[in-house]
């Protein structure tokens, strides 16, 4: 697993490995059961606090991308990256509250348009 810090990045550098192991995830360069370096390996290794590969670990974790298994460590989840279905949860809770709130489906659609091209 290669992963490269770009300390003078505008992106934090927890988010910086949590993205680059998403990317090895979904190209098919870690797949599913692939065990990771532990927190203070891959910490050490890159130059970072533990606490920094720690809370990428947690997010990849919550996104249903690797599972940790206690002593045993953090694999490559068998379901690999679930940020899609996690995206798809996403826009049917937005769905739900624009039409709550009374909104069209063109107005939705459009605020989601606009917050994409100001990201």
């Amino acid at each position: 697993m290669r992963i490269d810090i770009e300390p003078d990045s505008s992106t934090a550098p927890y988010e910086q490995v949590k993205l680059q192991i998403l990317d090895q995830v979904r190209n098919g360069r870690l797949i599913a059961g692939t065990k990771l370096p532990t927190v203070r390996a891959l910490a050490e290794q890159l130059g970072l606090a533990a606490n920094t590969v720690a809370k990428s670990y947690r997010e990849l974790e919550a996104l249903g991308a690797i599972e940790t298994r206690g002593r045993l460590g953090s694999f490559v989840a068998a379901t690999g990256d679930a940020s899609e279905g996690a995206a798809a949860r996403a826009a049917t809770e937005y769905v739900a509250t624009v039409r709550g709130l009374g909104l069209s489906d063109d107005l939705a659609r459009s605020l989601v348009e606009a917050a994409i091209r100001g990201a």
